[in-house]
């Protein structure tokens, strides 16, 4: 699974994405993951299963979903701020699912 993460600048959301990373190895998910800024995804979305938004950037997820036709979510606030990547993925699992 290839998933871009969408934040409003791209560096809290890169702390994320390690965070990410390291459950998914621990658990033996094939998972790639990228971090970006809301500028610009429109140049990376292509390469990507799903995207998932940052809180901070929650309001864009329909104009995402449509520009991109890809699966979107947002991580929930607390998630993102605890680095919960256990309940990001159980998030993910249910979106990607659909």
């Amino acid at each position: 699974m290839k998933l871009l993460l969408i934040c409003a600048g791209g560096a809290s959301t890169s702390i994320l994405m390690k965070k990410m990373e390291k459950y998914a190895q621990a658990n033996g998910i094939d998972f790639y993951v990228e971090a970006h800024g809301v500028s610009g995804y429109e140049d990376y979305a292509s390469d990507f299963d799903l995207i998932m938004l940052g809180p901070q950037v929650s309001y864009k997820r329909d104009t995402v979903a449509e520009e991109t036709g890809k699966p979107v979510g947002v991580v929930t606030p607390l998630d993102y701020a605890l680095g919960n990547a256990e309940n990001i993925f159980k998030a993910i699992k249910e979106i990607y699912d659909e």
